[in-house]
């Protein structure tokens, strides 16, 4: 079972016919924004990947992926947690350069999920992945990219309103940049949650920096996979959430592993079994691109944008009678 918060005295802005139409605005809106500001081409990505073939997110190594056999092939499928592998290797096979990068439409399943009113079963994102070189690798350039994605955001918010008068939600563009480390140093008596509640709660629009390595307490402050992101380069990106009064997550990023960091956070997470797949010896001989890329809730950002209180007001997934029963009469769920 979740826990469901229904806000005192919530309605929506929006009725459920106009939030179609809205969500269809934002979502070409912040595609235009987002491709402009980080030279993006769109294509085609898989629902699923072969369950051996090492390309799917682990995640934090806890979750289930959905899998089925496909007997023509001989081999099990697995739907994609994510493409942040699959994006690497398509960067390459485009032939991508330096600068330039992809996104795509990412659907997923996450059947683990612990339902509330921010997750759900289905997840749908913008996976985006671009090229760099050693010269980027750096938290200078990471923060540049997370700026230009705040920027996006804003002016899709800025452009909803222009057409929505009433759907007044007003966006901070200022990031405030810190470490999951000084997180802990602030409030170490609470839990990473806490944590960021209580500081975007000061800070409207927050990157939180270098997650994955345990901290001084001897926990990270959240899991990651080992085999992506580098952990000294990566974060995820926290806006104030009124309506529910807590910190949303909308996106988590990062610059790439490359040979150093890949071998050294196997070695840390004890995965090094992985090393036996493809992805990760074309990335420790070289073969793939140094890339930055992330994923960015399509849901999760016409949540904040429109202001609503549960994810299921725009998308539709599947609900336990707990939550059907506490949004009766007060939140429409799709």
């Amino acid at each position: 079972m979740g826990k469901t918060i229904v806000p005192k005295n919530y309605k929506s802005t929006l009725d459920v016919y106009d939030t179609q139409t809205a969500i269809g605005n934002i979502k070409k809106w912040f595609e235009e924004a987002l491709t402009g500001s980080l030279k993006l081409k769109r294509v085609s990505a898989p629902l699923f990947v072969a369950a051996d073939s090492g390309l799917n997110d682990d995640l934090s190594g806890k979750e289930r992926a959905v899998f089925f056999d496909i007997p023509s092939l001989e081999v099990d499928g697995e739907v994609v947690h994510s493409l942040a592998k699959w994006k690497r290797v398509a960067l390459k096979q485009y032939d991508f350069r330096v600068g330039n990068g992809l996104y795509t439409d990412m659907n997923a399943i996450r059947r683990d999920e612990i339902l509330d009113n921010t997750h759900s079963v289905y997840v749908d994102q913008w996976d985006w992945e671009r090229v760099i070189d050693a010269s980027m690798r750096n938290e200078s350039y990471l923060k540049e990219t997370v700026q230009q994605i705040v920027h996006a955001i804003c002016e899709t918010s800025m452009r909803l309103h222009t057409k929505y008068k009433a759907v007044d939600i007003m966006l901070d563009s200022n990031v405030t940049f810190v470490t999951s480390q000084e997180l802990e140093d602030l409030y170490p008596n609470l839990t990473s949650e806490q944590r960021e509640h209580e500081f975007v709660k000061k800070h409207p629009t927050t990157f939180i920096l270098q997650i994955g390595h345990n901290l001084k307490s001897g926990k990270p402050h959240d899991l990651r996979s080992p085999d992506y992101d580098d952990w000294n380069l990566n974060g995820d990106l926290l806006f104030w959430h009124a309506p529910l009064e807590m910190a949303l997550e909308l996106s988590s990023m990062g610059i790439r592993v490359d040979k150093e960091a890949m071998l050294n956070q196997l070695k840390l997470s004890n995965t090094e079994n992985r090393l036996k797949y493809d992805f990760h010896q074309g990335v420790i001989h070289d073969k793939l691109p140094l890339t930055i890329g992330g994923g960015i809730g399509q849901s999760r950002l016409c949540m904040l944008l429109l202001g609503k209180a549960h994810i299921g007001e725009v998308q539709v997934s599947l609900w336990d009678e707990e939550t059907i029963n506490a949004c009766e009469g007060v939140i429409d769920l799709l």
